[in-house]
């Protein structure tokens, strides 16, 4: 019996010996799927990514519009007049009561 196991020991090797060029090219060849499994996933992934940060690029760049927007109509004249004369009662100096200042 342990004649028959080291003769076929013998012989499997004998076989890898003589095909070594075929399992190698085997061996580069699951490599070569593997990786393009491995990089087509990458690539899925990176793109996936990408989709999320351009809707989150146009999201914000509405919230900056709508921020714009906001700041130029708080801006105007009339709105902080409105605001200085409710909120703090405040109201426009008379002209013989304004003092200017120059500093040389």
């Amino acid at each position: 019996m342990a004649d028959m196991d080291q003769g076929l020991v013998r012989q499997i090797w004998q076989d890898i010996r003589h095909y070594k060029m075929t399992y190698v090219l085997m061996f580069v060849l699951l490599l070569s799927a593997f990786s393009v499994i491995y990089f087509t996933h990458l690539n899925r992934q990176t793109t996936t990514q990408l989709d999320q940060l351009l809707s989150q690029k146009d999201q914000l760049n509405i919230q900056w519009r709508n921020l714009i927007l906001e700041q130029s109509a708080l801006a105007e004249h009339s709105e902080i007049e409105q605001k200085a004369h409710s909120f703090l009662m405040m109201t426009r100096p008379l002209a013989k009561e304004e003092k200017i200042i120059k500093i040389p």
